[in-house]
């Protein structure tokens, strides 16, 4: 067994704590990643606190992984020692399913193998993520990860920017789409870049004036505070597509009334209280809600590629593992411009 160290939650009333842990022996399709940097997730406060029930102790969190291989399985043909290599949100998946074929693994059957907080597909290994030191994984769902890129800002590209990037390629936004970003934070401030990328005509909408100079600054072309009635009956019936990052409470029907003629509605966000939605809101124009969930191990690579040819990263900050408890305060506190990521050097 590999030695590993790590932080962890030992209840959802404690604070994360110094934590060793063994990781398996390789297989023969496996890779040893030694850990670079690890992002910080708003879901793994959630589910660190429990806020979604069903959450395992120890937990280990981190799905924002981002390293240098160190060793391979025998029969790996993906990577060699040396190689940058990142690991997401899901670690396996019953690879039998329609999704599963199609490498659209999120949406296996059984239920994809998270990253952590969950169980290995023999039901009995507790999976453990990328607050760690060393992570082993199935080359599957192991990433290449360009060495010319930031490698603090690539780590939450394995969640926040394929959670963005998914979805906006599903709607096949192009040049001169008009795409609205709702929410400037960890998930809108990659939909702002990938859609500006894309070609798109850009606007954030955000509950916060404050957020205008950022939005701009990330690339978006206009503005519209949520909160002026005025300014959003301006924008009725403009938008193609609108990307809703919001995790807040907020009227569906609000923002279904900006989108165009087959407008559709990306939802990543995920406010605790479920929303009503107005049927008259969809069948005018036709509109469309959508959901999705991050993407599959061919898109996820494909993400990374386009990021590396089109220079795109998150903004972020750095910090030591040992600060882990005051970052998830300063989450919870909107205080983070737009993911933190941990320095796993702090550990070792």
């Amino acid at each position: 067994m590999i030695q590993v160290k790590g932080y962890a939650a030992s209840s959802p009333t404690t604070p994360l704590a110094p934590y060793s842990f063994e990781r398996r022996e390789l297989r023969d399709h496996d890779v040893l990643v030694d850990i670079l940097f690890s992002g910080i997730c708003h879901s793994d406060i959630h589910q660190v606190r429990d806020e979604w029930g069903g959450s395992i102790y120890p937990m280990v969190p981190g799905h924002e992984i981002v390293g240098k291989v160190i060793k391979v399985g025998e029969h790996v043909d993906k990577f060699k020692v040396g190689d940058i290599a990142g690991v997401g949100v899901m670690i396996d998946s019953c690879r039998e399913c329609k999704p599963c074929e199609s490498f659209m693994e999120q949406y296996c059957v059984e239920g994809m193998t998270g990253t952590y907080n969950s169980y290995e597909r023999d039901k009995v290994t507790i999976a453990q993520g990328g607050y760690s030191t060393q992570i082993v994984c199935d080359e599957r769902y192991v990433y290449q990860i360009s060495d010319k890129l930031d490698l603090a800002g690539v780590a939450p590209l394995l969640c926040a920017g394929i959670t963005t990037y998914s979805p906006l390629m599903f709607a096949k936004v192009k040049s001169g789409d008009k795409v609205a970003i709702a929410g400037l934070g960890g998930l809108g401030h990659m939909g702002v870049k990938f859609a500006v990328a894309m070609g798109a005509e850009v606007t954030m909408i955000s509950s916060s004036p404050s957020k205008e100079k950022d939005a701009k600054k990330l690339g978006a072309h206009q503005f519209v505070l949520s909160t002026d009635k005025t300014e959003m009956k301006k924008y009725e019936s403009y938008f193609d597509v609108m990307l809703n990052t919001l995790s807040a409470k907020h009227n569906f029907e609000t923002y279904l009334n900006l989108l165009n003629l087959e407008g559709k509605m990306l939802v990543v966000g995920l406010p605790k209280e479920h929303p009503n939605v107005n049927p008259m809101a969809l069948i005018y124009n036709r509109r469309s809600i959508i959901g999705s969930m991050i993407g599959g191990t061919v898109e996820t690579q494909a993400m990374l590629n386009y990021c590396a040819e089109k220079n795109i990263v998150a903004d972020v900050e750095v910090m030591p593992m040992q600060k882990i408890n005051e970052a998830y305060e300063r989450i919870l506190k909107k205080d983070v411009k737009y993911r933190f990521v941990i320095d796993m050097s702090s550990l070792k």
